[in-house]
């Protein structure tokens, strides 16, 4: 099992959990409904992730690839670069600030790590054997 892997989603499993409590709670007084979805897109895409990460944490006990290291990682800085662009757009949003754009280009690049995160995960399982 690889600790850092599962420290880590640990840590952004909670983190998940808090920011949709405030999403459900509090975000919804702050801005529009529109800005509320973006928001929970990024909770609900960091959930995901974690679930992913975890995965990757058992999973590299059995199978320890530089593929399944690539995989928890490429999870991690999609959780950064995506979800964290997304918390960044809402919070400009309740700043009334209108310069979003840097924070709107790190969304793709976030998704990049994320689809980059499955196929690394992909190719360390079907080359397991392989280091």
């Amino acid at each position: 099992m690889n600790r850092n892997f599962l420290s880590v989603a640990a840590l952004l499993g909670a983190l998940s959990v808090a920011l949709g409590a405030f999403a459900a709670h509090k975000l919804k007084t702050m801005v529009g409904p529109d800005t509320v979805a973006i928001f929970e897109t990024g909770v609900r895409y960091q959930f995901y992730h974690v679930f992913a990460l975890l995965f990757v944490a058992f999973l590299s006990e059995k199978i320890h690839n530089r593929w399944m290291i690539w995989a928890g990682n490429c999870f991690i800085m999609g959780i950064v670069f995506f979800c964290g662009s997304l918390y960044v757009l809402t919070a400009l949003t309740i700043a009334e600030n209108t310069h979003r754009t840097l924070a709107g280009i790190a969304t793709p690049i976030g998704g990049v790590f994320f689809i980059a995160g499955w196929i690394f995960l992909y190719l360390g399982v079907a080359r397991k054997d392989k280091s």
